[in-house]
């Protein structure tokens, strides 16, 4: 089953889960598991609510319901940044169920370079120490599915866009994961995606904006579907991002008194 397929979601919420293992790698308990029912059976990763680290910045508990509410936005752009993903009861209580994504050879999203200024094709991040006091230029792809994926983090206020989060497939799609620091009410926005910092919005994504704040209006369907995830609070600063970037015209830039770039990069 794909990420693309309609049932993926139902097969989800729907299916019995069997824990197959531990991702270990993950910061909160992270489960693969797979999902059946009826004839279909799919990867998924479930990160049950009871496995999440407290965080001083997020009120406990409320990580499993950001994933989801993060792929309902990602679902309501059209542009399925976002791996189907639900909050569900499972083997250790309620939790964030997505659907497993199988990562395929691609184009090079970032590198460490030489020199001050990127090549053709890249945009800067920033300097970053590799050792001995050395010094490389971090870059990222000038690539439209990142441009994408900058425009969606800075909805749902990303606070941890890593590169360890950005999977791509044999098909030539690019998905990210790990959206659980997301839809604080105080800006957060912390990635490795700002290359654009500045520019003028594509048309592409003012679109998908203006589709956006229709669909955040209080009677909106995507305000139905984060009801349950988020709260209210929330709920409306997403929709003050939205009205400001569509304000703006212009990818955000990186505020102060937050760290603008995560660490690890990766």
């Amino acid at each position: 089953m794909t990420a693309t397929d309609p049932a993926a979601a139902e097969l989800l919420v729907r299916g019995e889960l069997t824990v197959r293992g531990r991702i270990r790698e993950a910061s909160n308990a992270a489960l693969y598991c797979t999902v059946t029912h009826e004839d279909r059976e799919a990867a998924c990763v479930y990160k049950p609510v009871a496995g999440e680290r407290p965080l001083w910045d997020f009120p406990d508990g409320t990580l499993a319901g950001r994933e989801a509410a993060a792929y309902e936005v990602s679902r309501a752009t059209g542009w399925d940044l976002v791996p189907p993903t639900v909050l569900r009861d499972g083997p250790y209580g309620e939790g964030m169920c997505q659907l497993w994504i199988e990562t395929g050879p691609g184009a090079e999203l970032l590198a460490l370079v030489d020199g001050e200024e990127p090549e053709p094709g890249w945009k800067a991040i920033g300097f970053a120490e590799v050792g001995e006091g050395r010094t490389a230029l971090l870059v990222h792809a000038d690539d439209d599915r990142l441009r994408r994926l900058s425009v969606l983090d800075a909805v749902i206020n990303n606070a941890d866009r890593k590169g360890g989060h950005l999977l791509p497939t044999a098909d030539g799609r690019l998905y990210g994961i790990d959206h659980g620091v997301t839809f604080n009410t105080e800006n957060k926005l912390r990635t490795l995606l700002w290359g654009w910092a500045g520019e003028p919005l594509p048309e592409e994504a003012l679109d998908v904006l203006k589709r956006l704040r229709d669909a955040l209006a209080p009677s909106g369907l995507l305000t139905a579907a984060l009801t349950p995830l988020i709260t209210p609070a929330e709920i409306d600063a997403t929709r003050a991002r939205v009205d400001a970037l569509l304000a703006s015209g212009t990818h955000p830039e990186p505020g102060t008194g937050w760290p603008p770039i995560p660490w690890p990069p990766v």
